[in-house]
């Protein structure tokens, strides 16, 4: 059961400050997008270079956590009461977290990554050769896998267990960190890990609408004909941002879940096509190479920061995966934890890591294993390609090489619009959820607080593709990234706390879990911030 919240039960303090952020990052770049350029360039090449041991290390440690809780006794905790039942089939969870967290990524990147990696190769791998061939399908299996999606199930069970076992009654960062933080949560501290979240959701959406808008108007253009300019990228961006709005607006159930079902289904049909038309037997064999590569080089590539060459491979695409997938947490976190209810936490981790990684993986053994075959087998002009034409006109030219090319264009670009649109919603409500005082379980925030973030989502979005260049997004998400992992950390700690304290005879053998009237609720001092500002 969903009921609305009135419009008066608002935090104030921290959404005028994060829409004011909003609007002043994405308006100066808007209007001047060439000084913008300049200096996102440079702010990203310092934080890259000097602090890239610091996302290697944070993605390896928080994979092994994730591991290590799901499989430990604290697994088998139940999030809410023996009679909780879970609000969504498996199908629907599944389909809400891969969708919700994905937007346009696995659709941008699997076309476009066998390009760079086949020119560019890691670990000291010959450019424009069979092995780096290879060694592309690997590294997108090790981008867009288990590590990536570790940073989402890391913040969330900490969020999950203070909503749905502490019965919090608010759906943000701090209240999940409320367990180290004691009183400080509802101090100042305690509204700048809310606003540093809520920065994070945008930068990371932003990131995603900012590569987004320019592909599915470049695919518009070669349907139509219609010309990808930014004044047609600004339109697209209101179509775009009026239908995820109008999801969002519906509500959790009748509005994302539906879209993200119907999200799933064509991308499934979709993908399908183009094994079965297209090299099948090319794919199946590149994704067995690539599980073999995956498994070999795993821990290698996890945490190889290149010190003497400097190719610049790990800050150009393992830390910017990282921070990427680091700034996509805290949404997340707290969208992921507000549908699993009902769950135990090991379902909850499993479920975040392996539908994501295997939902991104569908994409990357289909399109980046077509990627690879027509880069190696010179359907296109690639040397010509990367030196004349933009990432997005890059994709669409390969995509036109697929079979039956004509159907399969209007229906990509249809996926991209309700992938993008599905992240949008999730990450609307979660940010209404922020800023939104008391929200407990089964409640939704106010429908037109939604839609102020939506609207939002938007003009920030306009802002970043105004630059125009890859290095304007990655800093987008680079730059929210660095204080989340602190932020992470101390949210892991108040969640093993709080179990420790509701569960600990778990570390006796042979002992049930405790039922839900013996799990201690949040202190009084949590609850009375509610009332304030």
């Amino acid at each position: 059961m969903s009921n609305q919240k009135r419009d008066l039960n608002i935090k104030w303090s921290v959404l005028i400050p994060a829409l004011i952020v909003v609007l002043g990052v994405s308006i100066p770049l808007a209007v001047n997008p060439e000084s913008g350029t300049a200096v996102v360039g440079k702010i990203f090449n310092f934080i890259t270079s000097n602090l890239k041991s610091v996302f290697l290390w944070f993605g390896f440690l928080a994979t092994v956590f994730c591991f290590w809780i799901s499989f430990s006794k604290w697994g088998n905790i139940k999030l809410g009461g023996p009679e909780d039942k879970p609000d969504f089939s498996w199908f629907t969870y599944c389909a809400m977290i891969f969708t919700s967290g994905v937007a346009i990524g696995v659709v941008y990147w699997p076309f476009l990554e066998p390009v760079y990696y086949t020119q560019s190769p890691p670990l000291f791998v010959g450019a424009n050769t069979p092995l780096a061939a290879e060694y592309s399908g690997f590294l997108s299996l090790f981008h867009w896998g288990i590590t990536a999606w570790a940073f989402s199930a890391l913040p969330t069970f900490p969020i999950a267990y203070a909503l749905h076992v502490k019965k919090a009654k608010s759906l943000r960062l701090s209240t999940a960190c409320s367990g180290v933080l004691g009183s400080y949560t509802e101090s100042w501290l305690g509204r700048l890990i809310d606003a540093i979240g809520i920065f994070a959701i945008i930068g990371g959406v932003g990131t995603s609408l900012g590569l987004a808008v320019p592909l599915v108007m470049q695919l518009i253009s070669a349907i139509s004909g219609i010309p990808n300019t930014f004044g047609n990228q600004i339109i697209l961006l209101i179509v775009w941002t009026a239908f995820f709005t109008l999801a969002v607006w519906t509500g959790l159930k009748k509005g994302i879940a539906k879209v993200a079902d119907w999200n799933t289904y064509l991308a499934f049909a979709i993908l399908a096509f183009v094994f079965v038309t297209g090299p099948t037997l090319f794919m199946v064999n590149l994704f067995t190479n690539s599980v073999g590569l995956t498994i070999t080089e795993f821990f290698r590539m996890s945490l190889w920061s290149d010190p003497v060459s400097k190719s610049g491979f790990p800050e150009g695409w393992t830390v910017f995966y990282w921070a990427w997938d680091a700034a996509y947490g805290p949404l997340m976190g707290l969208f992921v934890a507000r549908i699993s209810k009902g769950r135990t936490i090991r379902e909850m981790v499993m479920a975040t890591i392996f539908a994501g990684a295997i939902g991104c993986w569908l994409f990357f053994v289909v399109f980046g294993g077509y990627g690879v075959y027509a880069v190696y087998n010179k359907l296109f002009d690639l040397a010509g390609m990367v030196e004349k034409l933009s990432p997005a006109a890059i994709i669409v030219e390969v995509m036109k090489t697929l079979p039956l090319s004509q159907i399969v264009l209007p229906l990509v670009m249809i996926m991209c619009f309700l992938f993008v649109a599905t992240t949008l919603n999730a990450s609307a409500y979660t940010l209404a959820s922020q800023c939104t005082k008391e929200l407990k379980s089964n409640e939704e925030p106010p429908r037109w607080l939604r839609t102020v973030w939506g609207i939002a989502l938007g003009i920030y979005a306009a802002g970043l593709f105004a630059v125009k260049g890859l290095k304007a997004v990655q800093l987008s998400s680079i730059i929210v990234a660095l204080p989340l992992i602190p932020i992470f950390i101390i949210m892991v700690i108040s969640g093993m706390r709080w179990i420790k304290e509701d569960y600990g005879q778990l570390l006796q053998p042979n002992i049930p879990v405790l039922p839900k009237e013996n799990v201690k609720p949040l202190p009084s001092f949590i609850e009375s911030e509610l009332n304030s500002n």
